[in-house]
């Protein structure tokens, strides 16, 4: 019977949700933190800047449904995982059992910004209204 270590492909989920949810911060969050602290023109140079970030901004809902379905597959990808045994080796178990913890801490903080994204680009301006 063959053993199985966790690898890149065991974090290469949480990641790819990560780098998602980042670009939900980029295109939907930071402009609206901007405007709500008054750095309207700090938003026009960085548009100026970046331009795709409109481009982004229009497809945030599709963005946003894009990254919580990475989300979703990335939990699910990193449950299965965590079902399965590690190696009876010590030193391949410490290895399974740190990749583990780093997956689980980028699985967090991906779904943690990523709520941050949707709370300012979804709800935000309706609240301060």
């Amino acid at each position: 019977m063959t053993e199985r270590v966790m690898g890149w492909r065991d974090t290469l989920a949480p990641t790819l949700s990560l780098f998602a949810s980042a670009s939900t911060l980029l295109c939907c969050a930071l402009p609206a933190l901007m405007v709500t602290l008054g750095l309207g023109a700090a938003l026009a140079g960085l548009v100026a800047a970046a331009p795709w970030l409109v481009a982004l901004s229009r497809w945030k809902a599709w963005l946003f449904a894009a990254s919580g379905l990475l989300l979703l597959a990335a939990f699910l990808m990193h449950r299965r995982a965590a079902r399965l045994p590690c190696p009876a080796d010590a030193a391949k178990a410490a290895a399974c059992a740190r990749l583990r913890r780093i997956s689980a801490a980028t699985l967090a903080l991906s779904a943690l910004v990523w709520a941050i994204g949707g709370f300012f680009a979804f709800l935000a301006a309706d609240l301060l209204l």
